[in-house]
């Protein structure tokens, strides 16, 4: 990690000039579809090693299961008495009931049906899946035909964990995962469609249509916006380490090495019969600036907040999303 600058600015906050939003460089010319897809196509085609984000590691939490579907298959999540974490198929074996919300009891999932308790051993009829537990996500593993399975989750770029201050927010949208990431392989729409939090939004550089893996990244200059005519300017990379993530990395300017992972994770149709997809984002804010370390002191009041700004960014987001879904549905 970097050191404390000495000729570091003591205040972050610039003040910057701002049009009015119709009066704004449109960039539509630069959001060209072809780039767009192309890059949803090479994110597609790295390997996921079968696993996927189920919730913030938070959320699983000892004494009762966690669960969620999972790509269509039910999937319960727990911690035993030390705190590891463990997951397994979400319907007990014996009749079929709903492990969720079950209580967890000497390390094992107790059944509210009829007392039958599974553990991280499993039984016949019901086989534990694998679990990671990376200290800001919870990931279940499930192994698809074809798919090679790696031990662990294919990771990108993270702070260091001592200095950083990790908040974790879930939305749900109408879509599948590819309309998420494709939403965010379009950095272009930041400043017009969330005027509220960026503004003077540049994409610097953008991969080509055949970029080699060392260059598949866009890079972005943008304000983050804390009143009309204040804020803080950075400089950030979009990367997709794996077909169903997009992590933003602020590279240069305030917050420096902070990431913000967004997981596509799908889950079942709707009574509509629509995909539904989690959109599991990960904030984990960094700074090396002294007095950051004092965040940590205060982050069960932080996180919500953070976690507020994120889905108000996914609400918008997701019209989009759901748009793009929509057309390419009737297709």
């Amino acid at each position: 990690m970097n050191e404390h600058r000495s000729d570091r600015p003591v205040n972050p906050l610039r003040l910057f000039p701002r049009p009015a939003w119709a009066e704004q460089a449109p960039t539509w010319a630069d959001a060209k579809p072809g780039v767009i897809r192309a890059a949803l196509a090479r994110a597609q085609a790295r390997p996921s090693g079968g696993w996927f984000v189920v919730a913030g590691s938070r959320e699983i939490r000892r004494g009762t299961t966690f669960g969620r579907v999972v790509g269509g298959r039910e999937v319960v999540l727990w911690r035993d008495d030390d705190g590891t974490l463990h997951a397994g198929p979400g319907a007990c074996p014996h009749l079929g009931a709903a492990l969720c919300d079950t209580p967890v009891h000497g390390g094992r999932v107790v059944c509210r049906w009829h007392g039958l308790a599974l553990g991280p051993e499993g039984r016949p009829g019901w086989r534990p899946f694998p679990a990671h537990d990376d200290g800001v996500l919870a990931w279940v593993r499930l192994e698809a035909a074809g798919e090679a399975v790696t031990e662990a989750p294919v990771l990108g770029p993270r702070p260091d964990p001592a200095r950083s201050l990790p908040t974790v927010a879930t939305v749900i949208g109408r879509c599948e995962p590819e309309d998420v990431l494709a939403n965010r392989l379009d950095p272009w729409h930041g400043a017009w469609f969330h005027p509220y939090s960026f503004a003077n939004l540049r994409v610097l550089s953008a991969p080509r249509l055949d970029s080699p893996p060392a260059e598949d990244r866009f890079l972005v200059e943008v304000t983050f916006t804390l009143a009309r005519r204040l804020g803080v300017p950075v400089r950030a990379e979009f990367t997709c380490p794996d077909p169903r993530t997009i992590t933003m990395e602020i590279v240069d300017g305030e917050g420096a090495g902070s990431v913000v992972e967004t997981h596509a994770t799908p889950l079942r149709p709707g009574p509509d019969g629509r995909p539904r997809t989690a959109v599991i984002e990960a904030v984990v804010a960094h700074s090396d600036r002294p007095g950051f370390v004092h965040s940590r002191k205060v982050a069960a009041a932080v996180r919500p907040l953070v976690a507020t700004v994120a889905k108000r960014l996914w609400r918008d987001d997701l019209d989009y999303a759901e748009r793009r879904y929509e057309l390419r549905s009737r297709r």
